[in-house]
């Protein structure tokens, strides 16, 4: 039986480029075939954090977006990574077994620290705790971004270092990369690939005048609208079609590369995609005032992963224990 597993860390307000390079993907999976697993990563999320009620606030804000996003708790496990103690037992078996030449290796570690982040042992040692993440669950896939695969690759390392030594304990996942083709490309607004750390993204549910005010913020450039363009060189267009038609996108892009008096200037298409946007999450967005407003069904659902994540987590946490001979 197929068994998926994906986690998401809750570092700030959830942006398109989180919706559409990883969060839709996931909601899409639940409707296969198999298991679904998705947790909330607060531990990871310590290794940057210090501020304790905005941590709080930002995974009761996850919680919230996947569910109004379309999460089914029906046919998902949603949870909180700190629910299931049973990950950081397991994590501390593959540590035993896990040489420091592994962990020197990580891409997100070095990443990290030339960002200013302090080197702390828990963002060292964080690719043990994110291999326990994925094997405590028996998890056979793991959808990812072509950014997280060194993750997976090395929990795929971690279970062969530990079935190695004490046997066959952990069933080796592999990684499902969505292909070139079928992703979106999501630039902030300034060009660059949105991130919070860029300073360039779009929240999911923003709307009104803070919509219009931060599309507003795209980078473009002083050109009139009757002078004819490149619109492959408009990076307004790759925002544009993430909420719109491919004809009409192409239908736009057509009028700017033609130019003249009926070409539309850059104030009308910024306006295309904020009311396009308004409209694509206009459902999300209502459902998700109605989980805020109801903040004991959202702990109800997340307690309620929480004991399914765990009886999963002990059933391959005593395989562990008892193989390595401390049971």
């Amino acid at each position: 039986m197929q068994t998926s597993l994906s986690g998401i860390q809750p570092s700030g307000l959830l942006h398109i480029g989180n919706y559409f390079g990883a969060i839709r993907q996931h909601i899409q999976l639940q409707d296969q075939a198999g298991e679904n697993f998705y947790f909330i990563a607060d531990y990871h999320a310590l290794t940057s954090s210090r501020d304790p009620e905005a941590l709080r606030n930002f995974v009761f804000e996850t919680a919230v977006s996947y569910l109004a996003l379309g999460l089914d708790p029906a046919k998902a496990c949603l949870f909180r990574q700190s629910d299931v103690p049973e990950v950081t037992e397991i994590a501390w078996l593959l540590a035993t077994v896990t040489g420091m030449g592994l962990l020197e290796r990580a891409h997100s570690f070095k990443d990290k620290v030339a960002q200013g982040i302090k080197p702390s042992v828990g963002l060292f040692t964080y690719p043990v705790l994110m291999a326990a993440d994925i094997l405590a669950y028996d998890s056979t896939l793991v959808p990812v971004g072509k950014d997280q695969i060194q993750h997976v690759e090395m929990a795929q390392d971690m279970a062969g270092y530990f079935n190695g030594a004490f046997g066959d304990v952990f069933i080796r996942p592999e990684m499902m990369v969505p292909k070139a083709e079928s992703m979106q490309k999501v630039p902030g607004l300034d060009g660059q690939k949105m991130s919070k750390s860029y300073g360039n993204t779009i929240w999911i549910f923003e709307t009104g005048k803070p919509l219009k005010k931060i599309i507003n913020k795209i980078v473009t450039d002083s050109r009139p609208p009757q002078e004819p363009k490149d619109p492959n060189e408009l990076f307004l267009f790759d925002i544009m079609a993430l909420f719109a038609d491919q004809s009409e996108v192409d239908e736009w892009k057509e009028k700017v590369r033609l130019g003249g008096d009926g070409a539309p200037g850059y104030g009308h298409l910024k306006g295309f995609i904020r009311d396009a946007m308004e409209e694509y999450f206009a459902a999300a967005r209502l459902r998700r005032y109605e989980l805020i407003a109801d903040r004991g069904e959202v702990e109800r659902i997340l307690k309620a992963g929480a004991l399914k994540a765990r009886a999963r987590a002990s059933e391959v946490r005593d395989r562990a224990l008892t193989a390595c001979g401390l049971r």
